[in-house]
């Protein structure tokens, strides 16, 4: 082991001394008081610096990091972070899944590469971080707040605010660090214009842009997707409206399986986080309220990969989003 990964094994055992998990963090994000803020938040983040340009400081969520060189050995903590460093050509040395979806996801596949496991998003392990010597960090102030000045310790560590909706602010802040900002502009163009594309090629072949319902099955709880969301953000994006129940200004909206009704939509797509046994969807499925649906009973009613349509959190998964949306649609 080199001297200097040897020397910081020795400040992350003794860092970890109080646990390396996440206090007090949802498996999955939630909204919360600041939730809203998140564009906010996110405003001013990046890098003054010119491409090619180091030692470099990144402005994000927990401050200023400074970048002494351009980062080879990246550590991803969460999968919009995985997303994003792919989509820029950069295999990850180490990475976090989540609890619900603990693989490479399949839409990544081999452009991933075969990182080391460094525990899971809400369950970080310090010791194989600092193991892998990485010179950069990835993560969000959501997931791993608390162990901000641990992984600082470890390496230079650039935290966004959150997963989720502001998932291209987000790709933006990563390629700062990454000296990948044009890339990432440019894909973000692009990403924009198969939107439009998208949405107005369904609505050439069906006559009208059909309402679309994203459903998800989590352990306690049943949700329909909304604005505020990586799925949310997309439908807008491509212009294609949500019924009215899925409409708030929020991450989502919270239904029993009493109220399924609420899911009905011109077309629902629905998944499962982690386990389905620990959820309530095969009873909700193989009831009457579920048969009963409109799209159910027209054959539109579509299960969907979670670990793209909800966990992908970036624009390699946005854009499978995209290209499975205008399939499952007939367009």
């Amino acid at each position: 082991m080199p001297k200097r990964a040897a020397l910081l094994v020795a400040v992350a055992l003794t860092l970890t001394a109080c646990g390396s998990s996440t206090p007090d963090k949802p498996a999955v994000a939630q909204g919360g008081e600041d939730f809203g803020k998140a564009y906010e938040l996110s405003n001013g983040f990046g890098t003054q610096a010119k491409p090619g340009e180091f030692p470099r400081t990144i402005k994000h969520a927990m401050g200023e990091t400074e970048l002494e060189k351009k980062p080879e050995r990246v550590i991803v903590l969460d999968t919009g972070e995985l997303d994003n460093v792919v989509a820029l050509g950069i295999k990850p040395v180490g990475i976090a899944y989540t609890d619900g979806s603990p693989a490479m996801p399949s839409y990544i596949g081999e452009k991933g590469g075969t990182p080391e496991n460094v525990g899971t998003t809400n369950n970080l392990n310090l010791e194989a971080i600092t193991k892998l010597d990485p010179d950069l960090i990835l993560g969000s102030q959501l997931r791993a707040e608390a162990l901000y000045p641990k992984l600082a310790a470890i390496a230079p560590t650039v935290f966004s605010v959150r997963p989720g909706y502001v998932w291209k602010e987000n790709f933006l802040l990563n390629a700062a660090a990454l000296d990948r900002q044009a890339d990432a502009a440019k894909m973000l163009e692009d990403y924009t214009n198969k939107a439009n594309d998208t949405g107005t090629a369904i609505e050439k072949k069906l006559g009208v842009r059909p309402t679309v319902t994203a459903l998800r099955f989590m352990p306690g709880r049943i949700r329909l997707y909304a604005k505020k969301s990586f799925i949310g953000t997309i439908l807008v994006d491509a212009k294609i409206p949500q019924p009215t129940p899925s409409q708030v200004d929020d991450l989502a909206a919270e239904v029993s399986a009493e109220q399924i009704g609420k899911a009905d939509a011109d077309f629902l797509v629905y998944s499962t986080y982690g386990d389905p046994a620990k959820t309530a969807q095969a009873s909700v499925l193989g009831g009457p309220l579920w048969s009963g649906l409109n799209a159910v009973k027209a054959g539109k009613a579509k299960p969907v990969l979670d670990e793209t349509y909800f966990l992908g959190l970036g624009v390699l998964a946005a854009n499978e989003v995209l290209d499975d949306l205008r399939e499952q649609l007939g367009a």
